[in-house]
């Protein structure tokens, strides 16, 4: 409870100490690696020092000892190029192509000439040679190192970031789930009684059309049960032509619309079989009509299109609404966009989900222009 109350405040602490923790290593890895580069700087040094030592004489007999000689040999690791005064040069520790080749010697000398000040050697003010040297192998590794560690931290963070998301959803997921299946289970008494209610009006000297459409309603808010019964559930998806259940949904919807909404379907003539829920396709095509009609301000048009492909076909559904704007055609599917003053945003983030969740397919807003009107198209696998 605690721990739920402070929660924003803990997670702002754990960002700074984290922040905090990260600047320091990366800190303290620039100073390690300048403290390298001063090592390195004074272990070439000694090197010219004794490489000095040694150009002081011409005659290798006479005894200037072994710590010279020493000193040179134990540098393995540091790049070097050594110029003498014509122009002549020689190198330590560089690959045996690119010793050979002049040109990238000199791009290797301009290089190291960035990474570190030459270092000359002189005898009676007379310069003798100029070493060029670079980082070794190792300090190279090392220059990478707090780059290496950013990348594992972000991808730590990720994860993190992942989890706590996913769970997050799935939380919401179970929120959504257990809210539609209680409101399953609260329509479905005074629906009982509605269903009673209409066996007594039978009796009664009433018109039998007035009988027949509270009938269909009585369908149709038991259709709304199922639907809401399915959520959070895997639906049984059979085999069923979709022209017959998209023109179901479309004379349901027409006949409960205004008089100023014009209808319009176009439809092949043949049977398109496609895996399909019934009761959750005839809510998204529910769903996406009266989005469209709610954008038209309940005057305009709704125009149904179904295309039949080799593999798929396509439900095309178009209002002259509003439009929407482009950057907003991925996120008018996300759970609570909604652009009404009434409404939670729930519509299209389930019709996405009965789509492309239950039914393998795709939808999306295939066009749609400001003050003209908007298009959504689903994709639907056909069945061989």
């Amino acid at each position: 409870m605690l721990f739920t109350k402070y929660s924003n405040t803990f997670r702002w602490i754990m960002i700074v100490v984290s922040f905090i923790i990260v600047s320091l290593i990366l800190w303290n890895t620039y100073v390690f690696f300048q403290n390298f580069k001063e090592e390195e700087r004074i272990k070439m040094k000694n090197w010219s020092f004794a490489s000095e030592e040694l150009s002081k004489t011409s005659d290798l007999d006479i005894n200037i000892g072994n710590l010279p000689i020493e000193i040179l040999q134990s540098n393995k690791t540091t790049p070097m190029i050594i110029v003498d005064k014509t122009g002549s040069y020689d190198t330590r520790n560089i690959h045996e192509d690119i010793a050979k080749d002049s040109i990238k010697i000199q791009k290797l000398i301009l290089k190291f000439q960035n990474e570190y000040n030459p270092i000359k050697i002189t005898y009676d003010n007379k310069l003798l040679q100029t070493i060029y040297y670079g980082n070794s192998p190792l300090l190279n590794k090392l220059k990478y190192y707090p780059l290496a560690l950013l990348l594992i931290i972000f991808l730590f963070a990720s994860v993190i970031f992942f989890f706590y998301k996913s769970n997050k959803n799935a939380s919401q997921n179970k929120l959504w789930s257990g809210m539609a299946k209680e409101t399953a289970h609260q329509i479905g008494t005074p629906l009982s009684s509605l269903i009673g209610w209409t066996e007594i009006l039978k009796t009664e000297n009433v018109n039998p059309d007035y009988i027949v459409e509270i009938e269909k309603d009585i369908d149709r808010l038991q259709t709304i049960t199922e639907r809401f019964s399915k959520i959070g559930s895997l639906p049984t998806l059979e085999t069923t032509d979709i022209v017959s259940e998209t023109k179901q949904a479309y004379d349901y919807l027409k006949r409960r619309s205004s008089d100023l909404i014009d209808f319009e379907i176009n439809t092949p003539q043949v049977e398109i079989p496609v895996a399909l829920n019934k009761q959750l396709y005839s809510w998204t095509i529910e769903n996406l009509v009266k989005n469209g009609i709610d954008a038209m301000k309940g005057r305009g048009k709704i125009t149904i299109e179904i295309t039949q492909l080799e593999n798929n076909v396509k439900i095309s559904i178009t209002d002259t609404g509003k439009g929407i704007p482009k950057k907003n055609f991925n996120t008018i599917f996300e759970p609570g966009y909604t652009t009404k003053k009434r409404g939670w945003g729930l519509g299209l983030s389930l019709t996405k989900r009965i789509i492309e969740d239950f039914h393998n397919g795709k939808i999306k807003v295939q066009e749609s222009t400001i003050g003209k009107g908007t298009t959504f198209q689903i994709s639907l696998k056909r069945v061989s």
